[in-house]
């Protein structure tokens, strides 16, 4: 099994008390290991669709890939979606397979569920990424670190991700979101705190780190909060935000998203700062284009994704339906609507 520890440091890091922490500085270039192939299951997003097709080469539904599978030649069970988000990974480079949870949906009913009725055994997870402190993406977690069943597991995070959150959208009342776990009960895992670039899988999986934000339109959402020194304040960077990104040789970069609080394109372009390398084969996850404040972002958004040319473009979660239309249209060849159960061979 390859294991989890920092391949590089962009600072000073120390590990106490079964935590790692990543110190702060410039980012730098990061040696990114090219992987042979990468294998991604959609175990929990905002919609099913058992019934459409899609012709992209990358991609089989729930039909397909689970048919094998014992058990699951019956259609009385299948999978459930709730707003929330998680994808389960596997990265091939050489003789060693690493694989992952990029989050954990927003329910543990629904996590289990999704990973019994896909037929995973997420006994071989070597890791678990959060993409940022919002419910809807560490929801399951508890209930995926217990079937996973390993002791020290290790947990990569923000140290925002456990300040209390909420959404003001109108006048000064605050809305509290759920709140994460505590230490206490992630006290059998390994908690790995990085603000910066992260390499794991033996240097195959970045987790990006913090990400600048350079676009123009891409600023955030005023609506967020943060509690910090007994009351709430406005959090519009959400700056725990973090996205994975993996090196296919001869391909170019899959970049893995949760919701892109900063901003998908300049998710994609610090994606391809840190690695040093231009090509985009991939995206998938949610580029959080939903809602009448931020829909205005959709046709600048689109025309960048166009101008990276991506293989494969896979929105999902929160992302909405009029950005998933407008993204279908532009990219049609590179577009797949997401549906829990789908299964990506990159």
């Amino acid at each position: 099994m390859l294991g989890v520890r920092p391949q590089r440091s962009t600072g000073a890091h120390c590990k106490s008390g079964g935590f790692w922490f990543m110190g702060d500085s410039q980012s730098q270039e990061v040696k990114l290991r090219g992987v042979d192939r990468v294998e991604v299951v959609s175990l929990v997003d905002n919609s099913v669709d058992l019934l459409s097709a899609s012709g992209h080469p990358c991609v089989k539904s729930f039909w397909q890939w689970t048919k094998h599978k014992e058990g699951q030649s019956s259609r009385s069970r299948l999978p459930l979606a709730e707003h929330g988000f998680s994808m389960y990974v596997k990265v091939f480079c050489g003789d060693g397979v690493v694989s992952f949870l990029f989050d954990a949906g927003m329910s543990g009913r629904v996590f289990v569920e999704n990973t019994e009725v896909l037929g995973l055994d997420l006994g071989d997870v070597d890791f678990v990424v959060l993409s940022h402190g919002h419910y809807d993406h560490f929801g399951g977690l508890l209930s995926a670190v217990e079937l996973v069943g390993k002791d020290g597991l290790p947990l990569i995070v923000h140290e925002d991700m456990f300040k209390q959150r909420g959404t003001c959208s109108r006048g000064s009342s605050v809305t509290r979101y759920p709140d994460f776990p505590n230490k206490a009960q992630l006290a059998g895992m390994q908690l790995i705190f990085t603000k910066d670039p992260y390499l794991a899988g033996n240097g195959c999986v970045c987790v990006t780190g913090e990400i600048p934000r350079l676009t123009s339109f891409e600023v955030g959402s005023t609506s967020h909060r943060m509690r910090k020194g007994g009351s709430w304040r406005a959090d519009p960077l959400i700056l725990d935000d973090r996205a994975v990104v993996l090196h296919i040789r001869g391909k170019g970069l899959v970049v893995l998203s949760g919701c892109a609080h900063a901003g998908v394109i300049n998710t994609i372009n610090y994606a391809r700062q840190i690695t040093g390398v231009s090509e985009i084969y991939a995206v998938l996850g949610g580029f959080h284009l939903a809602g009448k404040n931020v829909e205005n972002k959709i046709r600048l958004t689109v025309n960048a994704l166009v101008g990276f040319n991506p293989f494969l473009i896979v929105p999902s979660h929160c992302t909405g339906w009029n950005a998933e239309v407008a993204l279908a249209r532009a990219l049609p060849e590179a577009f797949v609507h997401n549906s829990v159960g789908n299964f990506y061979s990159l």
